[in-house]
């Protein structure tokens, strides 16, 4: 009966990950779905008379939903952040600010964007601020001369960098392995910085092999070079605020949903506008309407931890992953980067999908939290640039005109390494 058990919880597996990898059924849907499938088949009732059971209706989809709650909140109060900053305009005033320190060189363009860009989804992430930004930058580095596919890998770069240090996306990680978000913090550097020196070198190396090549972009008449309506410039010093809820969660630490608070009120106060009170509720409204796909998301997530970490499905998953566990640190750095392309198409180390799952039973089966936290946001990189089923990617290869799968291709290779490189330096901490 056990045998069968496991081999109908491999299937579950299975057919839900094909059916996400060739967009059959949307991970929204999918992700709940395989949850109590999962449950059902490990022997797990729907509902039972006795009130301490765990049940499907009542562990995995009640408790579910709620999983994730801490993630949850720091995602609106980042989407609101993230608004707020728009709203009093700073993420254009950076954006120009950009473009006039790069002049009309496109490799400085291409690199001082990659660096704004990075700052201003350090502040807040989702397809809605890469909307915004790459609706600005990309036209400016088309007409500078950089080709569709680099002017597009620039905000898909800066887009992986700005999701690292985003502090709404370290509460996943509490959530699911238990870590403080403090703690979450502290690593932050150990994953972006080869990410940010590697991009670097990507930029150089297609911008250098891809020549110039004039391209004419149709502007709104009475628009200014960032692509925005005439707006004024904020004062200097209001430009600071997208660091501020990272730099109290990394020095004071400071939770994150108190982290943003304090961040939104020092924007109010350096950017002084019009209608502050206007600014914050407008921000909230639009805040969450950006992130409703990945709350959507984090609800499924956190069916399927509830499900995978049940007594009666975790008894028959854990003999298989205690058996492909890393157990020093060169297995570990060839284990996660050899498996990284496993983090696109929704797969099994995607961490807006099976990931959170599978790093809950690493952890259960005898790994470091840390290094399961670290496997999986330094595989996310990978996952964050080169995954063709991410909103932001398909936006970006619709906007630059460029094939989805051409980025697939050439960026691939370059974030195994990245991700390789940064398993490196992971193995000294980890072990």
């Amino acid at each position: 009966m056990e045998t069968l058990q496991v081999i109908g919880i491999l299937l579950v597996f299975a057919v839900f990950v094909a059916l996400m990898m060739m967009r059959k059924l949307p991970t929204l849907l999918a992700l709940p779905l395989m949850a109590v499938l999962l449950a059902a088949v490990a022997g797990i009732p729907f509902i039972s008379s006795d009130p301490e059971a765990f049940t499907i209706a009542k562990g995995v989809l009640a408790g579910g939903a709620m999983r994730l709650s801490t993630a949850i909140a720091g995602l609106i109060f980042g989407a609101w952040f993230g608004q707020i900053l728009n709203k009093v305009g700073i993420t254009k005033t950076i954006i120009r600010k950009a473009a006039e320190l790069a002049g009309d060189k496109p490799l400085a363009i291409a690199i001082v964007f990659f660096l704004a860009a990075s700052v201003i989804f350090a502040a807040a992430s989702g397809l809605g601020m890469v909307i915004l930004v790459g609706t600005i930058t990309i036209p400016i580095m088309l007409t500078a001369g950089l080709k569709p596919f680099v002017s597009g890998l620039v905000v898909l770069l800066a887009n992986a960098v700005g999701v690292t240090f985003n502090v709404s996306n370290w509460a996943i990680y509490t959530d699911v392995l238990g870590i403080p978000t403090s703690e979450v913090a502290s690593y932050s550097v150990l994953c972006g910085l080869p990410l940010i020196l590697l991009a670097l070198v990507m930029i150089v190396f297609y911008t250098k092999k891809g020549g110039k090549v004039k391209k004419a972009w149709a502007m709104p008449a009475k628009q200014d070079p960032s692509g925005g309506p005439e707006t004024k410039n904020v004062r200097s010093i209001a430009l600071i605020s997208p660091l501020v809820p990272v730099l109290l969660v990394f020095l004071l630490k400071l939770d994150i949903v108190s982290a943003v608070f304090v961040g939104a009120a020092v924007t109010l106060l350096l950017s002084t506008p019009k209608r502050p009170v206007h600014v914050l509720s407008s921000a909230l409204v639009e805040g969450i309407q950006d992130v409703a796909g990945a709350l959507g998301l984090m609800i499924g997530i956190g069916m399927l931890l509830a499900a995978v970490t049940a007594p009666e499905v975790a008894a028959l998953i854990q003999p298989l992953i205690e058996g492909i566990l890393p157990s020093s640190p060169l297995t570990f750095v060839l284990v996660f980067t050899l498996l990284s392309p496993l983090a696109i198409y929704r797969g099994p180390l995607n961490v807006w999908g099976l990931g959170s799952g599978i790093a809950a039973l690493m952890v259960a089966g005898g790994m470091a939290p840390i290094a399961a936290m670290l496997a999986l946001r330094i595989v996310s990189n990978l996952q964050a640039v080169s995954d063709p089923t991410n909103s932001h990617n398909v936006w970006v290869a619709d906007f630059t005109k460029t094939d989805i799968v051409e980025i697939l291709k050439k960026t691939v290779p370059w974030m195994i390494l990245i991700v390789f490189v940064s398993m490196i330096i992971a193995a000294f901490y980890a072990f």
